[in-house]
This record gives C-alpha cells, structure tokens and sequence, in this order.
C-alpha cells in the first residue's frame, strides 16, 4: 500500500494500460483500492523496482484443474523505462522463480497485440518463443484484437540476466 503513490504514475497512465485488462487508475483512491482488492491477493504478483520504487510489474495468472501445467504471464512498465531493457530483465529475473513457485507448471505463455512490437520484443530476448498468431481472440477496451502467443517451457533454457 505504501507504493501507491509510485503505482499511480504508471498505472495511471494511459499508455501503459491500452494492453491490459483493467483500466486506467484515475485517482490515488482507485489505485489503493486496486492494490489492495487485486494485488495484493493476487496468487503471484511481483512490482518492477527501481531505486526503491515501484515502475511496474510481472503478474502470473496460474490455471488449475487438469490445466495446471499452465500459466499465463503479463507485465507493464512506466514509459519513463521503456526501451531500456528493463521489462526483459524482469522478465528474465521471474520466470525461474515462477517455475519454483509453481512446481506442476511445464508451461508460461503471454500474450500479445499483434500491433505491440515493443513487447513482442521484450519476449524474444527474454528468450520466449513465438508460436503464432490467435486471429480475432480477444476483444480488449472495445476492440476484436489479434495476438501474438508466446511460450517459455520449464525445459526452456533462460539466458544471464546480468
């Protein structure tokens, strides 16, 4: 809670959030409320930090049932960040963490607008695979949008971080 401040500038922007699910933060009492009623319960949430604060985050959505050896990974970050390789480090950071956390899971999978080369990029040297385009798969903020799938196996070999 005490990041909330932090977590407004890039949740608060537009920019960062057209490729996400939930919407802009508009206010500090929006954002409290998203920490608290979805972060923080959230089964596995990491914020990006730099220098103390928070600039973004990695969240993992794990799927049950006979599908448990699956999950989907998403992250964001302050466009102030952008193009720095930030988001690929962090990338690279929680993936084998994610893999301990969750020992059934064989597979981490993301998806991405097709229009989104920046991410798809962030992917890639994070050493994602590209298996294709989902034509048509989701309607996100009012628009049918094609995406990108990408997917890092538990076998997968994650390249130095540092």
């Amino acid at each position: 809670m005490s990041d909330v401040d932090d977590f407004l500038i890039w949740a608060g922007d537009d920019q960062v959030t057209r490729n996400l699910r939930w919407k802009t933060c508009g206010s500090r009492e929006e954002a409290l409320a998203f920490i608290r009623d979805v972060c923080i319960p959230h089964p596995w949430r990491r914020s990006i930090c730099l220098d103390d604060r928070s600039i973004g985050f990695v969240s993992v959505y794990p799927w049950s049932g006979d599908e448990r050896c699956k999950a989907d990974i998403g992250y964001a970050i302050g466009t102030n960040y952008w193009g720095q390789g930030i988001a690929t480090k962090a990338l690279m950071t929680a993936v084998p963490q994610v893999f301990k956390d969750f020992n059934e899971l064989l597979r981490l999978q993301a998806f991405v607008d097709v229009e989104n080369k920046a991410s798809q990029r962030v992917l890639e040297k994070a050493g994602f695979l590209r298996e294709g385009v989902l034509r048509k798969y989701t309607y996100l903020k009012g628009v049918v949008k094609d995406l990108v799938l990408y997917s890092f196996l538990s076998t997968d070999e994650i390249t130095s971080c540092d």
